[in-house]
């Protein structure tokens, strides 16, 4: 609740004039002419054709990609156009196959998969809606695109009908046959253009490359939704992540490059992803870059432990056998799954790695991922996270990061930063290939200064600690060490700690000798922050409402995107006891930061003792557009809190310097909170939603809090 769309942001306006783009979109399309497209184009048509991201904007990059108006809207009518007679819907597949069979000739749009008739020693092919089988196929298009021969590829077909002699021969035949990707890319003018741009302004452009609107996410939401794009530039990067349904875990590597592959992890086997022993057919990970087991998290799934052993060795060697033959492969992996625990109670009573099956839950296989990416900090997928903004046709931006492979940045870090702590070689191998893989995608010309490396640096050895942690939870004869780096500028030493290790340090604190002299100088760092702070975390006592007489002064830096939060966890400890409250916060004047204000006093009325009252004053601004229903709202809880313990009251101070926001209590308490009561990222509200009752099962906005005592 922490946002309102601005007047010129309706998400409705289905074609803004050019006066009305961003600045942003104004820059892509200048320097990237014809290789974007508006995303709510794609948004659109998604709703009648069922077929990958990619296919449809390979159709809108050659007829959309502007912001003349009239352009994209007969660009529109063409893409609707062939897709209406051109993709074949299953439900309709017969009436196309009578359509080719009329005209003897007609161009469909399908997925097709090829494979080796080993008696006849020719190919044959599947149209996956049209359901046409056995269909020569010319030995030329499976050397040119051998895809088809391991999950298929999206191709534009002119398929012929001619009745043959041979009863046994297909009437089917292939004339042409192209796959929907961009034709080439040209490297170097992608490194000029991108050199245009700030690092800021190019994560938003790779944002809504990705169909998001980047106005809706932080510098670190944005990190953990990039971090998905990795394992399509960095080869045999392996990657985790695990967090509630509905995140839009499996979106990017489903829709965003014609070089991915989904898969259900419970559809996995040795022949289909490695080798078949009895055909010598390698599997996809010799054909596709990137290979995700969707939904690899349930204790209930069936798992071949062979499997798993091979696993072990492609993850961590590249390797795997066929006989006594060793073959080697490029393809990096995904594992993606749902979690149904929170992350307290994952820390308190068991590990991040507890929703796996039960033969995947090996330390030997769990050392092999590179990156833990903490799936519950991003937000679920709901209509405002989309943008109507321009981004790459994806399938550029696919072979763009296709090319990248050949590159390596794991050692970028090196001239600015050393490791300043022990660590395994697997370990160092985990934040050096996931930095790599960040630099590519934010910095593919290696031009990053170093605050910026140490930003990427700081973010990847976080995301290899958290797999480390958890495995020491079940295997104690791995080596406990902390992930240290020193900057080679000033000799400073930072600590890296993960944001859930900070939040709940009673949980995740492992169990450690007392430190010596040289490692109390060591600076913890909250690596979700993209400033350089140190978090002077505030007692764990404070955090956890203990007596009066415990509370103490101090800092609290509550991360980004983490859930665990209320104001009640924040507040009430410093509050407790307290007969006058006042809230000072120049910004209380839309619906939301009311509703803010509301819960806070439901929060303050439930510490209040029977038979007592506390006053609760607020002090705050209005300007000209909100001033009407800012008054509204806040005489309604004036009316409401009428009666019970708490007296409620406002007023305005017309000051201009009136910015800082804080509770002041009249017991010598001072609470300074950097965005006021606005802590919680928007949700989803309705009668059944947990965000809206709950204030824990929201995601943070980050906020720093400091406790005085006057």
């Amino acid at each position: 609740m922490n946002s309102e769309p601005k007047p010129d942001e309706s998400p409705d306006s289905p074609m803004p004039a050019p006066s009305r783009l961003s600045a942003l979109d104004q820059k892509i399309l200048l320097h990237f002419s014809g290789l974007v497209v508006r995303k709510d184009l794609t948004n659109g048509l998604k709703q009648n054709a069922v077929v990958p991201t990619y296919v449809l904007e390979y159709l809108l990059g050659q007829h959309c990609a502007t912001d003349d108006p009239d352009v994209i809207k007969a660009g529109l009518e063409s893409v609707q156009r062939i897709l209406a007679k051109h993709y074949v819907h299953r439900s309709q597949a017969e009436l196309v196959k009578s359509t080719i069979k009329e005209k003897g000739r007609h161009k469909v749009i399908d997925k097709v998969t090829a494979e080796l008739n080993d008696k006849g020693g020719f190919y044959e092919a599947e149209f996956t809606n049209l359901g046409i089988k056995k269909v020569p196929i010319s030995d030329d298009f499976v050397r040119r695109f051998p895809k088809l021969l391991v999950g298929g590829i999206w191709c534009i077909t002119d398929v012929t009908y001619e009745v043959a002699e041979d009863q046994k021969s297909s009437p089917w035949q292939i004339d042409t046959l192209k796959p929907i990707q961009v034709a080439s890319v040209d490297i170097e003018e992608f490194l000029k253009a991108r050199s245009q741009f700030t690092t800021e302004e190019w994560m938003n452009v790779l944002m809504q490359s990705m169909g998001f609107n980047p106005e809706m996410f932080g510098r670190r939401a944005k990190l953990l939704t990039l971090i998905r794009l990795v394992p399509y530039c960095e080869r045999n990067y392996n990657l985790l992540e695990l967090g509630p349904k509905g995140t839009g875990k499996s979106h990017i590597y489903a829709e965003f490059s014609p070089h991915g592959m989904l898969i259900s992890g419970s559809e996995v086997t040795t022949p289909k992803l490695f080798v078949s022993n009895a055909t010598g057919k390698i599997g996809l990970v010799g054909y596709w870059d990137c290979v995700c087991f969707d939904e690899f998290a349930g204790k209930d799934k069936k798992v071949d432990k062979a499997l798993v052993d091979i696993m072990k060795n492609y993850m961590a060697n590249r390797t795997f056998s066929r006989g006594i033959e060793q073959l080697t492969a490029e393809a990096s992996m995904v594992f993606m799954g749902n979690t149904q625990k929170s992350v307290a109670y994952m820390l308190k009573h068991s590990h991040f790695f507890e929703p796996l099956p039960d033969k995947y839950i090996d330390s030997a296989f769990l050392d092999r991922i590179h990156a833990f990416n903490p799936g519950w900090e991003v937000a679920p997928i709901r209509h405002e996270l989309f943008t109507n903004g321009y981004g790459f046709v994806v399938d550029y931006i696919a072979e763009v990061l296709k090319q990248l492979r050949t590159e390596d940045f794991t050692s970028t870090y090196k001239q600015y930063f050393e490791i300043a702590s022990e660590l395994s070689t697997r370990d160092q191998t985990g934040f050096e290939k996931t930095l790599s893989g960040l630099m590519k995608i934010l910095y593919p010309d290696g031009k990053a200064t170093p605050q910026e490396i140490e930003e990427i640096l700081s973010f990847a050895m976080e995301a290899r600690r958290r797999v480390r942690e958890h495995i020491l939870r079940i295997d104690d004869t791995f080596s406990r060490h902390d992930f240290v780096y020193r900057r080679l500028a000033d000799g400073s030493v930072k600590k890296v700690l993960t944001p859930e290790e900070i939040q709940y340090p009673t949980f995740a604190a492992p169990k450690v000798k007392p430190r010596d002299a040289e490692s109390d100088e060591i600076e913890e760092i909250e690596l979700a922050s993209t400033d350089d702070v140190a978090t002077e975390s505030i007692p764990a006592a404070t955090v956890n409402e203990p007596p009066k007489a415990a509370v103490q002064p101090g800092h609290l830096v509550v991360p980004e995107n983490t859930k665990g939060w209320s104001y009640r966890r924040l507040f009430a400890a410093h509050l407790r006891g307290a007969r006058k409250i006042t809230v000072n916060d120049p910004y209380v004047r839309l619906f939301f930061q009311a509703r803010n204000m509301m819960e806070f006093l439901q929060m303050v009325h439930d510490l209040v003792p029977e038979g007592d009252e506390v006053a609760v004053k607020l002090v705050t601004q209005s300007d000209r557009e909100s001033c009407f229903k800012q008054a509204e709202c806040l005489d309604q809880m004036v009316s409401s809190f009428a009666g019970t313990c708490i007296a409620f009251m406002w007023e305005l101070d017309h000051n201009p310097n009136f910015h800082a926001r804080s509770i002041t209590t009249d017991t010598g308490w001072k609470i300074t909170i950097d965005r006021g009561l606005d802590i919680f990222q928007k949700f989803e509200s309705g009668p059944f939603s947990a965000e809206q009752a709950i204030q824990e099962a929201r995601l943070t906005r980050g906020a720093e809090i400091s406790y005085l005592r006057l």
